[in-house]
């Protein structure tokens, strides 16, 4: 296999939880060498103890976010975990983090706190709310953000309590935007010499993905509202049907798919009614043309419906549960479940990457179970020049954990 494109891209994580090491795994996937610093006065990574799948240090969550990472115990608060620390800086491209806030400045790991070690470093924080700003001494987390970003308003049923996202979107959308930003500026400090901060937070990601109806309203006054069975805010129809078994989608993006939808519901004459011609007058009159699909849908099973459906290329599909879409043939054939073998849980099943280099049906790279806490520590040490004496001091100083 060719080289991994971040193959020669280091970077020093101080990451906890979800948002962080869903960022930085998808880094080590292309090739990054992503260091897990992990705390070990506090037990490390709190991921490791999210149930309910644990094991002694370890969990099924945590692995789902750590693959591919090497994990090194230091105490960087005490000063020969400081010296440490700051020698792991010289080597790397870059310090990540997704901690509160205020932590960055407490521990010393923004940009004027590491400059004079390595002045290319990139020092990137993903936190709640950001550096600036009312909120920024806050505790962020996903189901917070969604609730403060307006986007619990707009999911669910019209009248129905306020709903989150299935997934933690916004911790995992968060991750992508803090790993854009540190491959940017690691690219902008390799070219010019000098690095800097990144400033990403979980509420400027939830905020920006208000997107097209965040636009809409700021600059027509449009008002987003729940729609019924999640159906598009302007497009008709573009939504979930219940059929006589179970549910399906059907998204009529285009005008030609509106047209061959008409077809295979053997209603031709919906398409030359006036009140439904274009997008706008479906719109218009969406109160009208939807509860004629409805019952049509009704009349058939899933299976029924996507047939036709699929022979005349009306973007459609099934309702599916989580083990549906895990098993469906194309989740096989693109290579997204990865299997690790663990001393605990056996075979662990996590999923890949999206993230992808290479042509179409390229090998993708082995990929490695999460580390067992400070399983690195030894080795990364040595590659700084360490001998063994010396890691056995920092080893009795407390800075990497007690025995």
């Amino acid at each position: 296999m060719t080289r991994r494109p971040l193959e020669d891209v280091r970077i020093v994580s101080l990451e906890q939880y979800g948002a962080g090491p869903f960022g930085s795994m998808h880094l080590a996937e292309l090739g990054a060498e992503i260091i897990k610093i992990e705390d070990p006065s506090v037990g490390g990574d709190v991921g490791r103890a999210i149930p309910p799948y644990t094991a002694p240090g370890d969990s099924l969550f945590f692995q789902s976010f750590n693959r591919d990472k090497s994990s090194v115990t230091l105490d960087v608060r005490t000063p020969e975990g400081r010296e440490v620390f700051h020698d792991l800086v010289r080597t790397a491209d870059a310090v990540f983090s997704n901690l509160r806030a205020d932590v960055p400045a407490t521990l010393g790991i923004r940009y004027d706190d590491l400059k004079e070690v390595n002045p290319q470093i990139v020092c990137c924080s993903l936190t709640g709310f950001g550096m600036t700003g009312p909120r920024s001494a806050e505790p962020g987390y996903d189901y917070v953000l969604q609730a403060l970003a307006g986007w619990m308003s707009l999911t669910g049923e019209p009248g129905g309590a306020p709903q989150k996202t299935g997934p933690s979107l916004v911790d995992y959308c968060g991750g992508y935007v803090a790993a854009i930003s540190l491959l940017g500026a690691i690219h902008g400090a390799r070219r010019d010499g000098v690095g800097t901060d990144c400033d990403v937070s979980l509420y400027d990601t939830a905020v920006s993905l208000l997107a097209y109806p965040g636009t809409w309203h700021l600059t027509a006054g449009f008002a987003p509202v729940r729609t019924r069975q999640s159906a598009h805010p302007s497009l008709v129809p573009f939504q979930a049907f219940e059929a006589s078994d179970g549910w399906l989608v059907v998204g009529c993006a285009k005008e030609k798919f509106w047209q061959r939808l008409t077809v295979v519901l053997s209603r031709p004459d919906l398409a030359e009614d006036p009140r439904f011609a274009t997008f706008a007058d479906r719109n218009l009159h969406r109160d009208e043309l939807l509860p004629v699909l409805e019952a049509l849908f009704r009349t058939r099973t899933v299976a029924e419906w996507l047939a036709p459906l699929y022979a005349a290329s009306v973007p459609c599909a099934p309702v599916r549960d989580v083990a549906g879409a895990l098993t469906d043939p194309h989740t096989v054939e693109r290579d997204l479940v990865a299997e690790t073998p663990h001393p605990d849980f056996g075979p662990v099943r996590t999923l890949r990457s999206a993230v992808r280099v290479g042509p179409p049906g390229a090998d993708r790279a082995p990929t490695r179970a999460a580390p067992v806490m400070g399983a690195d520590t030894d080795r990364v040490l040595r590659e700084l020049g360490y001998d063994d004496t010396r890691i056995t001091a920092l080893r009795s100083s407390g800075a990497l954990g007690k025995d």
